[in-house]
């Protein structure tokens, strides 16, 4: 069962299939552009979408507003310092501007970024520094139907490859996204992690997590790792990060609150050189474009966030979903993660070539008969076109993702 009780409530818009089909027509068939009113179940995104807990709410009370020094940056510090172990927290409005100031201050042109694979707007914040961001996912990500436990990691041999290769002079960082978003909401296994933290001080490297989802990441491993199932989540949460050099967060996923995120580092000097372009885009470093209250709840979420009975019920709901689908005759990527399901669209839609898209047309039908809204991840959001609009280079699968907010349905 549920591990709370609900205190407040809102209503969830109703719409009949002729409702639906006119507001369709009305964005050109872009779901992004749907009011929020026209969809009954929202599973466009987990970021940003999770119900408050009363804990939060009564600590957004307690805001301090002040501009400088406010006691809701204070309290936010120590609890991603005691989270983390890193010395240097900076806040930021959100993931992307956290990864905007990262890389702008690491970066040079031509450098290379090295990921078990990059979230979207990672890899615009690296190429927006003219630098290329590439993906070494391990080969297991390659089967959709392997129930391997940890196709979230990177893969070992290619990463020892380029750091001592020709390349490796260009490698600036390595990021790790726990969990692997971009491949299927997949888990990294410690042992991968600490595999690569010894490969990247071997050679001069940083090592930074993308942990918007390291509570779910860390439940994983407590499910599946040998060594680690007699361990919180809290516990494995806090050795990873303390494996990497730093980290970047969207605080919306993780940190279940509405908006936020933060860079770590015990770098001092990388520190100081992100607060100056932090100062100067996002805010001053005790707030980052975020009110105090806003940092108080964020420090409470990323205290929620890794306690078993919230875990173990995120977990349960999304094997339960897996399991309705699966009985419904519909292929996912196995096994399945715990912030979203990713229906497999181009097994379940043969007849429809890549290029035009049998992801986005599945989501577009979701929506027509169930008012669900759904996220393409295809050839649509992947493929590459020509100047002239013509596809050259598809996807290399054609997924939906059903994101699941957190606490909420």
């Amino acid at each position: 069962m549920e591990p709370y009780r609900i205190k407040v409530v809102e209503p969830i818009p109703f719409t009949t299939r002729q409702q639906r089909e006119e507001a369709l027509k009305r964005v050109n068939y872009n779901l992004f552009d749907l009011r929020a009113e026209e969809v009954t179940i929202d599973l466009l995104t987990d970021s940003g979408t999770g119900a408050l807990s009363a804990a939060q709410l009564a600590a957004g009370m307690a805001g301090d507003e002040s501009y400088s020094g406010s006691r809701s940056f204070y309290r936010f510090h120590e609890t991603v310092t005691e989270l983390t172990g890193y010395a240097h927290v900076l806040p930021a409005h959100q993931g992307r501007a956290a990864e905007r100031v990262l890389f702008t201050t690491l970066l040079e042109r031509g450098n290379l970024v090295l990921s078990n694979t990059h979230f979207d707007t990672t890899r615009a914040n690296v190429e927006l520094n003219e630098a290329e961001a590439r993906d070494l996912p391990c080969p297991e990500a390659k089967n959709l139907d392997s129930t391997d436990p940890f196709k979230g990691n990177i893969d070992l041999d290619a990463l020892a490859r380029t750091l001592s290769g020709p390349e490796g002079s260009r490698v600036a960082v390595v990021v790790m996204t726990i969990t692997n978003n971009g491949g299927g909401g997949q888990p990294v296994s410690m042992e991968n992690l600490k595999r690569t933290a010894a490969l990247c001080r071997q050679h001069g490297v940083p090592l930074f997590l993308d942990a918007a989802r390291f509570a779910e990441n860390a439940w994983l491993v407590t499910r599946h790792e040998e060594g680690y199932r007699d361990r919180t989540p809290r516990q494995v949460a806090e050795e990873a990060f303390r494996l990497a050099d730093g980290c970047m967060m969207s605080a919306k996923k993780d940190g279940i609150v509405h908006i936020g995120g933060f860079i770590g580092t015990n770098d001092p000097e990388l520190a100081q050189k992100c607060e100056l372009l932090l100062i100067a885009t996002e805010g001053f470093a005790t707030y980052g474009g975020l009110a105090g209250r806003d940092l108080d709840m964020m420090a409470q979420g990323l205290t929620e966030v890794t306690e078993v009975s919230y875990l173990a019920e995120r977990a349960g709901i999304a094997s339960h979903l897996a399991q309705r689908v699966r009985a419904a005759g519909v292929d996912i990527v196995e096994p399945p993660g715990m912030h979203a399901l990713y229906l497999n669209a181009g097994r379940l839609l043969p007849h429809i070539p890549s290029h035009h898209y049998p992801g986005h047309a599945l989501a577009c039908q979701l929506y027509l008969e169930g008012g669900i809204r759904s996220a393409e991840l295809g050839s649509l959001y992947l493929g590459e076109e020509d100047e002239h609009g013509n596809p050259v280079k598809s996807a290399p699968y054609e997924l939906v993702r059903l994101a699941l907010p957190r606490r909420v349905y």
